[in-house]
């Protein structure tokens, strides 16, 4: 069985593979994840956020490896956050039909009503950092107005937010080895990115974060299958890869021959010798 989707629904499929009457079930499952981003001060603002944008809210920030929680060390973070808004305003929010439109409609009403909750409550705590404004010919419909959110740690965040939401977080230098931690702790294990031009810490985060796929000084999404294997572990899927050299060995089933070919009547010292 192979599934994409969330977390949930891929602990019930294996719950219900497990539960039937038959030989037992290969489950391959890509799920969601709390995906993170940290960008250092050495980052160039305007790639880091063209990268942002492209991984929060590319395809209405419904992809599996899609960024959902930004880092930002406070030294360059108000320049960042001000240049994250001022793309955002760029967004053209329409039709996906229309080759003009970057943002489109979430997959439907129960998703909309769920991601419009979370910011609505973020709202409250005056948390909100920036909104898209939705055109008029938007206001009907499953659109989700594009979001920037200002939070203090990813454990504020009880699950996935699948949509045009990104959650952002300021940190100072001291503070990376906690932040692994508590990325780590999450136990989602999807997809991570890095922006830093200091390759001794790229080698440490490497090092000690826990996830599929890592993404240096470049977007999160659009891995190109067959180049770059995809796929998570932990809560955001079982392995292997998608894309990688052991993906096709997960859906064979072993047989081995033995042939005691001295009970049939051969010499099994003689073909030794023949070899």
């Amino acid at each position: 069985v192979v599934f994409t989707g969330s977390t949930q629904a891929a602990q019930r499929i294996n719950q219900v593979l497990a539960s039937r009457n038959a030989p037992i079930a290969v489950l391959v499952a890509e799920t969601g994840g709390q995906n993170a981003l940290i960008a250092d001060s050495s980052a160039l603002p305007e790639q880091l956020v063209k990268d942002v944008l492209q991984s929060a809210f590319n395809s209405a920030g419904q992809r599996c490896s899609a960024l959902r929680v930004l880092y930002v060390q406070d030294n360059i973070a108000p320049r960042v956050i001000e240049l994250i808004k001022g793309a955002m305003d760029q967004l053209e929010i329409g039709d996906p039909f229309a080759l003009q439109t970057d943002i489109g409609p979430v997959i439907n009403a129960e998703a909309k009503e769920a991601l419009d909750e979370h910011i609505a409550s973020w709202r409250e705590k005056d948390a909100v950092l920036h909104q898209c404004e939705l055109p008029l010919a938007c206001q009907a419909g499953c659109f989700v107005a594009p979001t920037l959110i200002e939070i203090k740690t990813i454990a504020q965040l009880q699950e996935e937010n699948f949509g045009p939401i990104l959650h952002i977080i300021r940190y100072n230098s001291a503070q990376i080895e906690s932040i692994l931690d508590e990325i780590n702790a999450t136990n989602y294990g999807l997809t991570f990115g890095l922006h830093s031009r200091i390759e001794q810490r790229v080698e440490d985060v490497c090092e000690r974060i826990e996830a599929g796929n890592l993404y240096i000084n470049r977007d999160t999404v659009g891995a190109v299958v067959g180049v770059q294997p995809f796929g998570g572990n932990r809560l955001s899927g079982t392995g292997p890869k998608a894309g990688g050299p052991h993906y096709l060995q997960r859906f064979t089933v072993e047989k081995v021959v033995t042939v005691n070919t001295a009970a049939a009547g051969g010499n099994a010292l003689l073909l030794g010798q023949l070899k």
